[in-house]
């Protein structure tokens, strides 16, 4: 059933309307929030994704390097020590004499 009093037209119609705008509003308020978060992101100065796993990566490298040389050093140091233990005496040298000659 239809009425054909204006007033309740004009009231539908404001309704109409205030849900657009209320609509409006709300994205408004998303844009405005997330500029606001991304300028504050900004301003804490924090790495962006493709820094961080760059810097991971290296870091990867480094321990295994690290790791290497470790090992290197280990085995250089039983080399060492083997061989130390198997030196041949050293002939004495020239002995000193108490100044008479």
């Amino acid at each position: 059933m239809q009425t054909k009093n204006p007033i309740f037209d004009d009231i539908a119609e404001m309704m109409t309307g205030a849900a657009g705008a209320m609509a409006s509003a709300g994205e408004e308020m998303r844009s405005v929030i997330r500029s606001r978060a991304d300028r504050m992101v900004m301003d804490m100065d924090l790495v962006s994704r493709e820094e961080f796993d760059l810097v991971k990566e290296m870091a990867a490298r480094a321990l295994s390097e690290n790791e290497k040389l470790r090992e290197e050093i280990t085995t250089m140091k039983k080399a060492t020590t083997s061989t130390s233990k198997r030196k041949k005496p050293t002939a004495p040298g020239p002995r000193k004499t108490s100044g008479v000659k």
